[in-house]
């Protein structure tokens, strides 16, 4: 099948790649140039496990080219994906600008009976709306995505579920058709009412979202009582109702999804005069995670951050990506910077993305080089090596040896053992790392 991707970003790039890989041939369009050229040549700007060699390979292939002329693309092919951002506006709405333009360009170039499908997270109403921008002769569908970053390659050829919005039989029987390789190999497919897909993907974020922020104020009660957050998160992870995943207390949540997903949702129960108290509640207990972040080390530092020379080991949101937007790690430099204190960085992919963000701080070498002559190492993203470094060199390296493990990554008894004062979210000491 002849497949049009509309938007090279991280939804439509990995998109475009694994449909070719499922053995459709597959346009991606984008208005950037430089990044049409860039990714025709092989260079993919998205640091994403897998997919630069599946951008490649399937392009030796001949499944997969990039364009940024909508003319040699639209014609021709029978499905179009909208895969274009949808950031949030200064009110939490989300901004639909960048849908409206790629549909105002692809309607005078479809063919008829080409069915547009939308992948960009969009609030309910928005795929009915953009159906009446379409000829008679086209079809439209919602098909939101389902990708962990760091893991979006593997989560979109064996997904947990595949969502499907539709009004006609005719565009159902695309869909069918482009994820007919999934299907046959046993993928869920939940095909339903446009607006019914659309609720699907702001739930299911919401819904982890919330979860985050609950174990986040379940790790804070925790201290408060001397129980184990570890323990609490395992505990209620074995009961199958609830599952052990997004159950791990850290400095809250952050990415291109979370944050303004749970936003647009709450403006659209606004809009629609629903409630959303429980959302509501998410988004403010993780608004406020950052700053008590930045509380917790400057009491750990006496009271006072002003002068101290601190290590921050992680700047991207989550590990596996190089990905800053709406990352804790940000939010908590700049805390720090603006309380005095002097900072050097670390992070494995994120430091050429945090350079054009971040003014002020040193950026290192290595964790090794963060922590040099440090007061403290702050761990604030999962990354596995920084779950594994050497302690004794860790002692040796710091002025002042002070962890403090925002991710809950050791064991307390291990760091102690080496001559290093540690603090961790939610456990007493002696709680070993990975429980929950």
């Amino acid at each position: 099948m002849n497949i049009s991707i509309v938007g090279t970003g991280y939804v439509g790039l990995v998109t475009g790649s694994c449909l070719a890989e499922l053995g459709h041939t597959v346009t991606c369009i984008d208005v950037d140039v430089d990044k049409v050229n860039e990714l025709n040549a092989g260079e993919v700007r998205i640091f994403e496990t897998g997919l630069t060699e599946l951008v490649r390979e399937n392009m030796d292939a001949g499944r997969l080219r990039f364009t940024a002329d909508y003319s040699t693309s639209i014609p021709g092919s029978a499905v179009v994906f909208i895969a274009v951002g949808t950031p949030s506006a200064d009110t939490g709405e989300a901004d639909l600008s960048y849908v409206d333009s790629a549909i105002m360009s692809v309607v005078p170039l479809l063919d008829d009976g080409a069915t547009v499908v939308i992948k960009s997270t969009v609030p309910v109403g928005t795929t009915s709306r953009v159906e009446s921008m379409l000829p008679e002769t086209a079809s439209i569908a919602s098909n939101p995505e389902f990708l962990k970053q760091g893991a979006a390659v593997a989560d979109f050829l064996s997904p947990d579920r595949i969502v499907v919005g539709t009004q006609t039989t005719r565009a159902e029987e695309a869909l069918r058709m482009v994820y007919k390789p999934l299907l046959d190999q046993g993928a869920a497919g939940v095909f339903t009412d446009i607006a019914t897909a659309e609720l699907i993907k702001y739930s299911s974020n919401a819904f982890l979202a919330i979860k985050l922020s609950f174990i986040n104020e379940m790790a804070d009660l925790c201290e408060q009582t001397g129980a184990s957050i570890s323990d609490v998160a395992t505990g209620m992870g074995l009961d199958s109702r609830i599952s052990k995943s997004f159950l791990n207390a850290g400095p809250g949540y952050g990415g291109s999804c979370f944050p303004k997903d749970t936003q647009a949702l709450l403006h659209s129960s606004h809009v629609h005069g629903a409630s959303s108290r429980i959302v509501a509640s998410a988004i403010d207990v993780n608004r406020n995670r950052r700053g008590q972040m930045i509380g917790r080390i400057t009491r750990i530092l006496g009271g006072s951050v002003a002068g101290k020379d601190i290590a921050i080991l992680g700047l991207t949101f989550k590990a596996d990506t190089d990905d800053l937007r709406e990352s804790p790690a940000i939010e908590i430099v700049r805390g720090l910077l603006g309380l005095g204190a002097n900072v050097r960085v670390y992070d494995p992919q994120g430091m050429d993305n945090a350079r054009s963000e971040l003014r002020g701080p040193v950026f290192a070498t290595d964790a090794f080089d963060a922590m040099k002559g440090a007061d403290a190492v702050v761990i604030v993203t999962e990354w596995p090596e920084f779950g594994s470094l050497d302690l004794a060199r860790v002692h040796d390296t710091l002025s002042s040896p002070t962890m403090i493990d925002l991710r809950n990554l050791y064991n307390a008894t291990d760091v102690t053992n080496a001559g290093i004062e540690y603090h961790s979210i939610g456990r007493k000491p002696g709680i070993p790392a990975g429980r929950g």
